[in-house]
């Protein structure tokens, strides 16, 4: 499987959208419901109110690219319908991809130094 890397963010929209909006639907709706810029690279992932598909667009620097999954049999693990969007880390988008459980993956805490030199 195939992880962004780097400064990338990985964003979630947490209202369910019609999956029959294209491309340009989808743009349109990062930057006027999620306020975010579409072309930034960041990965935007859409799921519909069957919980078995979702859909995720990013600027590769070239172009748009679109990608669709379903699960057979299976449904996505997605966070509560809202208005809005949620940040995934890798990890977490790595395991939405296939179809587990991504909330019950641990984040690291995050420690502070002790000493300042």
């Amino acid at each position: 499987m195939i992880l962004p890397t780097g400064g990338v963010k990985i964003v979630v929209a947490t209202t369910p959208i019609d999956f029959r909006r294209g491309i340009n639907g989808l743009v349109a709706i990062v930057a006027s419901a999620l306020a975010a810029d579409p072309y930034c690279g960041d990965v935007f992932i859409f799921r519909p109110r069957r919980a078995d598909r979702l859909r995720l667009i990013f600027w590769d620097g070239s172009g748009m690219v679109l990608a669709t999954k379903w699960l057979e049999g299976r449904r996505f693990t997605w966070p509560a319908p809202g208005d809005g969007a949620m940040v995934l880390t890798r990890e977490e988008f790595g395991l939405l991809l296939a179809g587990l459980d991504w909330t019950k993956a641990r984040r690291p805490a995050v420690k502070r130094p002790v000493y300042i030199a």
